[in-house]
């Protein structure tokens, strides 16, 4: 008898789906806002874009990272998850002087404990903003 062997078309854990959502702004390159993968959300960097006009939201820092969060929870919601589930963020800032506010804002945001997270000063970021935000987001974390 032959082994078994499980492949993604009978693996429903093991499928991609992508996410995709008008309630955060629309991917501006070759890539997916997001994608499942055995219980991950792999959301794709955010900028503080307004999800109706593919606008900067401000030139005001706590208003871009506040963008940011709210594109990301977008995403979540539209993958049946919260972003309280987060696994892992990855900041990307063009000032690492902007670290605190990014604290205080996530404090304000998330109940702890928090997720793990990397934050990297940039030269520069997709169209002239200030921050970036990737996340990994657990689907089934008792939501």
């Amino acid at each position: 008898m032959a082994p078994t062997k499980k492949t993604p078309a009978t693996n429903p854990v093991a499928t991609k789906e992508f996410i995709t959502t008008t309630q955060a702004p629309a991917a501006i390159g070759t890539y997916s806002q997001a994608v499942t993968y055995s219980g991950i959300l792999y959301i794709s960097g955010q900028i503080p874009l307004n999800p109706a006009n593919m606008t900067l939201v401000s030139q005001d820092i706590g208003e871009q990272i506040s963008q940011v969060f709210k594109n990301l929870t977008a995403i979540c919601e539209a993958a049946g998850t919260r972003l309280d589930n987060a696994i892992k963020f990855t900041v990307y800032l063009t000032n690492l002087t902007d670290f605190p506010l990014v604290n205080e804002i996530m404090q304000n945001l998330l109940s702890a404990p928090y997720p793990a997270r990397a934050v990297v000063e940039v030269s520069a970021l997709p169209k002239n903003v200030a921050v970036e935000i990737d996340a990994m987001v657990a689907l089934n974390a008792g939501s």
